[in-house]
């Protein structure tokens, strides 16, 4: 069977595949090295400030973790989806028909993450994730009245007044908490069935992200991504958070804003805005997907989805707000409840850096390499995209637009100083765009980058017990 193609005459042209010879994989290595590095010093500095003063509230920086080498039942699971992706992803990728591959992909991170979460064992590794004392489940019951529950959700993010809520319930827009509350009238209540819905949902932003990359920059581009987004090492903690849940959501959101763009989809255009809109309610940082939203559209040089876009997300809040709920009122209140806790005693002189040491285990030393590449593109990508007489951008200066995009996205983050350790987990809207850039390295050393990724994710998921 033929791999199907699209006939699509905005889409990008096709760039030169990247260089293989010596020269190229230096400089790769050089900042694979560097980002090795930086994890080294953040470990090493971060465990003699904690054990010096404690202020780090982190038992292993950079990582919210506790040491604790063990094996489990997932094991081998873990070590045959890795050594299957790493022999065999990146030809099946070049070769299956485009709509299989998508399946396959989001199969084959649902594998990666349920293997590495059953690493813990069912019940540790996913069924009690949602369960603990700081997280959306234990709030099911005092959401019996939504409208009421929504009215007085401002009252309870403080710590102080009787009843305030878990630390991830405070921490968040009300929409987190509602995905629970509304799987649990459904009949899908419980720890299990809010992780696998947390697992499913994080696994197909894979899907997403390939979408856009294909409706952005290509497909042979898409198809060089495929097998490191399937075996990204931020799966460790995609299956033991909501994050990876608000990863999908966010994901989906510019997926759909691109097949709009490059396809004048009005439902497209509608459904992307919704799901920005929700998206918004689900992290106070998330508003930054915004970002990557109006990358794609300078990418595509076109306005035409922004209307029908706008209309759609502003549902969202315009629902909440008329419920009760004030996302502007609430932020305020969620910084006191930030620094009345563990921010309050985190320094940013460590986190601020010790965060991006956090990000390169997330996404892998292979990312960092291609982020290298990334960089050295972006003078002249951003040149071409920002001058209103140039053609649309090429393949490889759309996907270094994009990925540009998020990382600004990820270092605005850090910099609010609102994000203080965790972002492991946090940034995981933000790191899904990141893993794009591995489709600028050599073909010829995909099978080696593949296995440093793995090597990553299966390193801490066996070495240290994460925080969440």
């Amino acid at each position: 069977m033929k791999t199907e193609e699209r006939s699509d005459s905005s889409r990008p042209a096709e760039e030169p595949a990247a260089p293989a010879g010596r020269a190229g994989h230096r400089p790769d290595l050089v900042a694979a090295g560097v980002g090795a590095l930086l994890v080294a010093v953040a470990c090493g500095v971060g465990w003699a400030w904690q054990r010096s003063n404690g202020e780090l509230q982190a038992q292993w920086p950079p990582l919210l973790a506790s040491w604790n080498p063990h094996v489990g039942s997932g094991t081998p699971a873990a070590l045959a989806v890795a050594a299957a992706v790493v022999a065999y992803g990146p030809a099946l990728a070049d070769r299956l028909p485009w709509r299989r591959l998508l399946l396959t992909a989001w199969a084959t991170a649902m594998a990666w993450i349920f293997s590495l979460a059953l690493i813990e064992g069912w019940y540790r590794g996913i069924a009690r994730r949602l369960t603990t004392k700081h997280e959306y489940l234990r709030v099911i019951d005092r959401f019996d009245d939504i409208p009421a529950a929504l009215r007085g959700f401002t009252d309870h993010i403080v710590v102080g007044p009787p009843g305030n809520w878990p630390a991830h319930v405070a921490g968040h827009p009300p929409g987190a908490t509602l995905t629970f509350v509304w799987l649990d009238r459904i009949g899908l209540g419980g720890g299990a069935w809010a992780g696998v819905f947390c697992i499913v949902l994080g696994a197909s932003g894979v899907a997403a992200v390939l979408i856009a990359v294909r409706a952005l920059a290509g497909e042979r581009l898409a198809r060089r991504a495929a097998p490191f987004l399937a075996l990204a090492p931020f799966a460790v903690w995609t299956g033991t958070s909501a994050d990876g849940y608000f990863a999908g959501v966010a994901a989906w959101s510019i997926a759909l804003l691109a097949v709009a763009a490059t396809r004048r989809s009005l439902l497209a255009a509608c459904a992307s805005g919704l799901l920005f809109g929700w998206t918004c309610y689900l992290s106070y940082g998330l508003p930054l997907i915004a970002l990557p939203l109006a990358t794609v559209l300078l990418i595509t040089r076109t306005t035409r989805p922004v209307l029908p876009f706008l209309a759609a997300a502003l549902t969202v809040p315009l629902a909440f707000t008329l419920t009760g709920f004030a996302w502007w009122e609430a932020y305020p209140l969620l910084v006191e409840r930030y620094y009345q806790g563990a921010g309050g005693v985190r320094p940013y002189a460590y986190w601020v850096w010790g965060n991006l040491a956090a990000a390169t285990l997330a996404v892998g030393l292979a990312t960092v390499a291609g982020l290298r590449r990334t960089l050295a593109a972006t003078p002249s990508a951003a040149l071409g995209a920002l001058h209103p007489r140039r053609p649309a951008p090429t393949a490889e200066a759309a996907l270094t637009l994009l990925v540009l995009a998020a990382l600004l996205a990820l270092l605005a983050a850090d910099l609010s100083g609102i994000s203080k350790a965790e972002t492991e987990r946090i940034w995981q809207p933000f790191y899904f765009w990141l893993l794009p850039a591995t489709a600028l390295l050599p073909v010829r050393g995909r099978r080696g980058w593949l296995g440093a990724q793995a090597g990553v994710a299966l390193l801490v998921n066996h070495l240290v017990w994460t925080g969440w």
